[in-house]
């Protein structure tokens, strides 16, 4: 038995959709901010991760340079001659100035 309420059938279900509608977008605002905050911490995690990646890089870089000095003499030698211009007995040390108006280059 199929009763027909004319226009009341119809309204009902229109104010139940629209019911679940604004039930969606009241808790689609209401979890709006912990989304964006979401996605700020992810890429603050992004950076974070590449700033340990670089850090862990140049501690294995400096560890192995610690090694180098600590086990090998010519690695002191060399150091020493590059930095301190030192030099054996008998040895000239000719220094190289940079010219006038230019930056000394990075090694």
């Amino acid at each position: 038995m199929n009763v027909d309420l004319g226009i009341w059938d119809k309204l009902t279900k229109v104010v139940i959709f629209l019911l679940f509608l604004s039930y969606v977008m009241a808790v689609g605002v209401w979890y709006l901010p912990l989304i964006r905050q979401n996605e700020r911490l992810r890429q603050r995690l992004l950076v974070l991760d590449t700033q340990i990646q670089k850090e862990e890089e140049t501690g294995k870089q400096l560890r192995a340079s610690v090694d180098s000095l600590r086990h090998d003499p010519r690695a002191i030698e060399r150091l020493a001659r590059e930095r301190l211009g030192y030099a054996k007995p008998g040895e000239t040390v000719i220094r190289f100035e940079p010219p006038a108006g230019s930056s000394p280059r990075p090694y």
